[in-house]
């Protein structure tokens, strides 16, 4: 097996700063100006970010599209009968990443999560590409399947039935934080890390800190 030394591997980072003083005080506006920045700066899938999740003590991740924010919480869409649809069922506490390399910015997010009401959920579902839909209709997500031409075959049954309607078993699921951690990185490794945090996800009162990096 070939041998490669990563542990000399450098990086320094210097391209901003980030402090209590000029972080604006509500969250969820710092990560949609942050997103916004990410967005005007053409990186590739801005919106993926890592979920984590833990069912019977087994911890699972996986990226996912962020399709909305608001002061009520962050918005990705799925089955509900996935891994990661099963694992919130069971404990629906989770956490989301998102790591902006070329701006040197993470945004951690941690919290409990719900689902959407299902008008919501609609509404999404037909503003999506009509093969997109036909898909989510047809895929048996994280089951096991014989092979591609099963998956190509159910899709094709879709397709042929044409219908638009959202599968019950798909859906949004809104993570509902208590706890965002703002990363910005700096030289010398002196990072800045400034985090939320709120006790009751039912208000807006957030505490502001900053960590050691």
């Amino acid at each position: 097996m070939l041998k490669v030394d990563i542990s000399s591997l450098r990086r320094e980072y210097a391209n901003g700063t980030l402090d209590e003083s000029s972080i604006l005080k509500n969250p969820f506006e710092q990560f949609q100006k942050w997103l916004a920045e990410a967005l005007e700066a053409q990186l590739p899938e801005p919106t993926a970010a890592t979920l984590a999740t833990v069912d019977n003590n087994h911890p699972s991740c996986r990226i996912i599209l962020l399709k909305s924010v608001d002061l009520k919480g962050f918005v990705f869409f799925t089955n509900y009968n996935s891994r990661k649809g099963r694992s919130l069922v069971n404990n629906p506490y989770a956490c989301l990443n998102f790591y902006w390399a070329e701006l040197e910015r993470q945004v951690r997010i941690e919290g409990i999560t719900e689902r959407i009401t299902a008008a919501e959920s609609d509404a999404y579902f037909t503003s999506r590409p009509v093969l997109s839909r036909m898909s989510a209709q047809a895929s048996p997500q994280s089951e096991k399947i014989k092979n591609r031409e099963q998956l190509e075959e159910l899709f094709e049954q879709s397709v042929k039935a044409g219908s638009s309607v959202r599968p019950s078993h798909w859906g949004g699921i809104r993570v509902v934080p208590n706890y965002i951690e703002f990363w910005q990185g700096r030289p010398s490794r002196l990072h800045d890390r400034v985090i939320f945090e709120r006790e009751d996800i039912a208000q807006q009162d957030w505490q502001i800190a900053r960590l050691a990096p």
